[in-house]
């Protein structure tokens, strides 16, 4: 296994944990305690870099309500879309002004040359760069989209505050971890860190009591997946 192995299917993902609980057994207790983590996926173009800056600070569902209502009120969200649509369209299908900003930020980035799904064929820190010179895209942001749109294993979004919160409950902490020490925590993990978030996003929603705290949808495997 190395740093740029990719997590696209729910065998890949079930083989990933395997490996994640044999490197260290307290992420096997909290495999235990947890719903098994779900695959997911979003698209690795500016739709899904859209979804995850949408999906900022608020609940799945929320989310998935926001980019519903701006799907349908732009037809499609791509760079031309968005570059034709007021900022009254996009406001009002949910979107803060901050968030408008970012997604008028992306959309230019796109149109002056930037290839989102050929960011897949980079290193993850290249990638990751280019995604932050988005005005508006901090670490977070491109942290989910390479671990959702790209499924790189070692994607670590130490800013996510469900993750630090897992963090918390798991090692007994005082106090909820901040993303330094967040990523601090997560180094034993490499290169499985992305595969420890979404362990520790599930173990968030069972102790939450089913409420999903993870900024992608669960998307079911298909047949070939499966078989």
């Amino acid at each position: 296994m190395t740093a740029c192995e990719r997590i696209l299917t729910e065998a890949d993902l079930a083989a990933a944990l395997d490996r994640l609980t044999a490197l260290d057994p307290k992420m096997g207790e909290v495999r235990a305690a947890s719903v098994t983590p779900p695959l997911r996926t979003i698209a690795p173009d500016l739709s899904g870099l859209v979804w995850v800056v949408n999906s900022q600070m608020i609940s799945t569902a929320a989310a998935r309500a926001i980019h519903g209502r701006l799907e349908a009120a732009l037809g499609r969200i791509d760079a031309e879309a968005l570059a034709a649509a007021s900022d009254d369209a996009i406001r009002a299908a949910g979107v803060s002004r901050p968030k408008l900003r970012t997604l008028r930020a992306i959309a230019g980035a796109v149109a002056d040359g930037l290839d989102l799904p050929g960011l897949a064929a980079l290193p993850e820190p290249e990638a990751r760069a280019r995604l932050l010179a988005i005005s508006g895209v901090g670490p977070w942001t491109a942290d989910v989209f390479l671990l959702f749109a790209h499924g790189r294993a070692d994607a670590f979004p130490a800013g996510d505050i469900a993750v630090q919160e897992a963090l918390k409950r798991v090692f007994g902490l005082e106090t909820r971890p901040d993303a330094r020490t967040a990523e601090r925590m997560a180094d034993g993990w490499r290169p499985l860190r992305g595969v420890a978030a979404q362990l520790l996003w599930a173990y968030y929603l069972t102790k939450r009591g089913g409420r999903d705290a993870a900024p992608a949808p669960n998307r079911p495997a298909s047949p070939q997946e499966t078989a």
